[in-house]
């Protein structure tokens, strides 16, 4: 049986780590390179990082600080954020980075991800869905910039995986991101019973209990957390942290 992951997923703004609620009204949580020696000393299993402005201001990853934040990860860590052409992906693998997490470029140029697949293998690049239950009709995903993509949640997946080859996906909830309230277990079980490639479930952790719920009864292959790594509990301060990893896996 393959290993369940839990892996930090890390909110940058582009000059320091911040957290969102539903995607908006980020908060100003600290230092990347802090919270990454921190989550050495905790020996986590990957760690995530999101550059949740660069496609939006149109910019490129700031290379210089992920080789920092590369350099100073003790585990295998992934990258996401204005990443739009084959010489970023080549520069961000240099630089120490393991994964890539496309989101916008699917939509934008999904021929460049093909290319990195092709050359790198599918196991380089993870696919993020955010999605969001619309006013009206079935949960669906959206891009980067909240436009409604036209595929239904099961049929993107399957484009993804099947289509573009991607090696991973992660499934972003708008809803339950910084909510605490647990992940949307039915919208990861649709998708894990119609690909055959791991899936990172993400968006709404608050407990152990939420954990072992996705990584067992969904069966997600890993699961992210945001507000459960960076804050002490909900409502109260900044804590850069990680859930015991034995209590998640011996007490299921």
């Amino acid at each position: 049986m393959a290993l369940k992951r839990i892996i930090p997923c890390l909110l940058y703004d582009g000059s320091g780590l911040v957290k969102t609620v539903k995607f908006k009204n980020p908060s100003y949580i600290g230092d990347p390179i802090n919270a990454i020696k921190i989550f050495n000393d905790k020996e986590v299993d990957e760690l995530i990082l999101i550059d949740i402005n660069a496609s939006k201001q149109k910019r490129k990853p700031n290379f210089d600080k992920i080789a920092d934040m590369a350099g100073e990860a003790f585990m295998p860590f992934a990258y996401g954020g204005g990443v739009k052409t084959y010489e970023d992906f080549a520069k961000l693998f240099k630089l120490g980075v393991e994964k890539v997490v496309v989101n916008s470029l699917i939509q934008e140029n999904p021929e460049v991800i093909r290319k990195v697949v092709a050359d790198y293998g599918a196991q380089a690049v993870v696919a993020c869905i955010d999605f969001k239950k619309p006013m009206i009709g079935a949960k669906a995903p959206y891009s980067y910039i909240g436009h409604k993509i036209k595929y239904s949640m099961v049929d993107y997946a399957k484009y993804l995986t099947a289509d573009l080859g991607v090696g991973e996906l992660m499934l972003y909830s708008v809803d339950k991101d910084g909510t605490w309230e647990g992940y949307d277990y039915e919208a990861i079980n649709q998708v894990l019973n119609a690909i055959d490639v791991p899936v990172i479930a993400c968006g709404g952790c608050g407990s152990t209990d939420d954990l072992k719920k996705v990584l067992y009864d969904a069966g997600a292959n890993a699961a992210a957390i945001g507000s459960m790594a960076v804050y002490s509990k909900k409502g109260m301060g900044v804590l850069i942290n990680f859930p015991n990893r034995e209590l998640v896996i011996q007490e299921y």
